[in-house]
């Protein structure tokens, strides 16, 4: 069964991603479907930090949710070598009602070329009026006659050609053979068979028949070959001996692969009108062949929503996904399907409150290790319960968790908003989480930094003004803010470049030397940028 993504938002955060991986564990620990968890970005040190702390792997990474071949029921026929006889790719044809071609791949699997019903009656027709077999391995020759060599000279041989030629009775003198370039085929007809090996022609085959003494020691070049066929079966078959890749097309072939959007491919099938065509995995190796009926009913991708509930954020490609649940803590967007969906989506401060309570719903315990990550992700979110969109049920659901794993939620949150911090330069510091905004005419821009120690950040302030001051020239922006969010102190250290009559008026702050300190501020989105809008109307 095709799994079911489970995907946070874009530039994911410790709720986004540990929010995925919870819920892929309750889905299959209900033993619904195969639920894998993925994400759309790069992980952070903080989630990173998490994950080794629990001992959990980063979710798969995906990039998008566009229908591809890969996710379409196409045909997976045999795949011939170039050395295949004609008469066993025929035979797989005909056993195979659906496939009109059959890929033939070279010994490392990549593509050599298509082998269809057509080229096979077109080989077919052209032996009606030739009735030349050309030079083809003895191998194939042995297998579609079941044959075996009688002679040394045969043993020897490596390929067998020359017009293909029924020995007639004597009485038919103006029809025998008279070339040595001949393939001769004959019942028991003593004289034929040793005018046939005086002649010197490529090959004898010996049809129900066996090589009489008295013949056995005459000297020549010729091929023996005994069969088990009558001479008129023999003929018929000799002719399915030639290699599938001396007809098969090999120019002009149009392939598709895994990784193709299924929209690009459509188009190219309508230009080309092809009955099918080869497909090919990342390698280069042919996996299968894809007819226009595959593209009447393709099977989207199927996803579960995390974290988010916005285009904007979520995987590019989503609207040609079938979208299965939404599980959100934020404002309605505008996602929209085409059919009914469940949609929890609840005012907490963490996705993964939520969550926690669905295995609450359903009688199920999170295992120790994902528990420890559902209540460092709640910490995160939360900003160890100080952030405004925290709730009591927020905080009740950690201290749930955090029981199950057996940590001390203090501690995780420390370790959460320090560690991450370590050696990181200004540069990264600051665009670790930065924004900009256009309010009421003015055009600025907010970082925030989440810390326990924001007195040592501030030992650096001097590094993040010059670099502030570069963002505000580059950008034209009137006011640039950094804002060093302390957990401990619940309040936030703001660093700014613009007017000091904007921070005293916006924030009822005195700020001194491009700094001021605003207790009880936590948030950007819901302190700082209302406070600032409010100012400027």
């Amino acid at each position: 069964m095709d799994h079911i993504y489970v995907t946070g938002h874009r530039n994911p955060d410790t709720d986004s991603i540990v929010a995925a991986m919870a819920y892929a564990a309750l889905r299959n620990a209900c033993g619904d479907r195969e639920y894998e968890a993925a994400c759309l970005g790069h992980v952070s040190d903080e989630t990173q930090i998490v994950l080794d702390r629990f001992g959990f792997q980063p979710p798969t990474r995906i990039h998008n949710m566009y229908t591809q071949v890969r996710d379409l029921d196409f045909d997976k026929p045999p795949i011939l070598s170039a050395a295949v006889t004609l008469g066993r790719a025929w035979q797989l044809l005909s056993d195979d009602k659906k496939s009109s071609a059959l890929p033939v791949a070279n010994e490392d699997g990549s593509l050599y070329g298509m082998l269809s019903r057509e080229d096979v009656a077109s080989y077919n027709m052209d032996l009606v009026y030739k009735g030349y077999l050309d030079d083809v391995p003895l191998f194939n020759v042995l297998s579609v006659l079941e044959g075996k060599v009688l002679n040394a000279a045969g043993e020897s041989t490596d390929s067998i050609g020359g017009e293909v030629t029924i020995a007639l009775p004597k009485s038919r003198e103006n029809l025998l053979f008279s070339s040595p370039k001949t393939v001769v085929l004959c019942g028991h007809q003593p004289d034929m068979i040793r005018r046939a090996l005086e002649l010197g022609v490529n090959c004898l085959v010996l049809c129900q028949s066996e090589l009489e003494e008295e013949l056995r020691n005459l000297p020549t070049t010729a091929c023996i070959i005994s069969t088990p066929f009558d001479a008129y079966s023999a003929a018929r078959l000799i002719f399915q001996s030639t290699p599938v890749g001396r007809i098969c097309r090999r120019k002009d072939l149009v392939c598709f692969h895994l990784e193709d959007r299924v929209d690009e491919v459509r188009e190219q099938v309508l230009k080309y009108r092809e009955h099918c065509y080869p497909i090919l995995d990342e390698t280069e190796k042919v996996v299968g062949v894809l007819t226009r009926y595959h593209l009447l009913r393709p099977r989207r991708k199927r996803v579960v929503l995390v974290d988010h509930n916005e285009i904007a954020q979520s995987v590019p490609g989503l609207e040609e996904a079938e979208i299965l649940e939404i599980i959100d803590h934020h404002r309605l967007a505008d996602i929209q399907t085409n059919n009914p969906i469940t949609v929890r989506n609840e005012p907490v401060g963490s996705t993964n409150t939520i969550i926690a309570s669905m295995f609450q719903d359903r009688g199920l315990m999170p295992s120790e290790k994902m528990a420890g990550m559902m209540a460092a992700a709640i910490i995160s979110d939360t900003v160890m319960f100080k952030s405004p969109t925290c709730t009591s049920r927020d905080v009740r659901m950690a201290e749930r968790m955090a029981r199950i794993a057996n940590v001390s939620l203090d501690e995780l949150g420390k370790t959460i908003f320090s560690a991450s911090l370590g050696n990181k330069s200004v540069d990264e510091l600051l665009f670790m989480d930065y924004k900009e905004f256009h309010i009421a005419g003015h055009d600025l821009a907010v970082a925030q930094i989440t810390c326990v120690d924001s007195p040592s950040m501030l030992e650096r302030k001097d590094e993040f003004l010059t670099r502030m001051t570069k963002v505000a020239q580059d950008k034209g922006f009137s006011v640039v803010l950094l804002m060093l969010t302390d957990v401990l102190l619940e309040g936030t250290q703001l660093i700014y470049i613009g007017d000091d009559d904007t921070i005293r008026q916006a924030f009822n702050a005195e700020p001194k030397d491009h700094c001021v300190f605003l207790p009880k501020i936590m948030s950007r989105k819901k302190q700082v940028i209302p406070m600032l809008s409010a100012l400027w109307g």
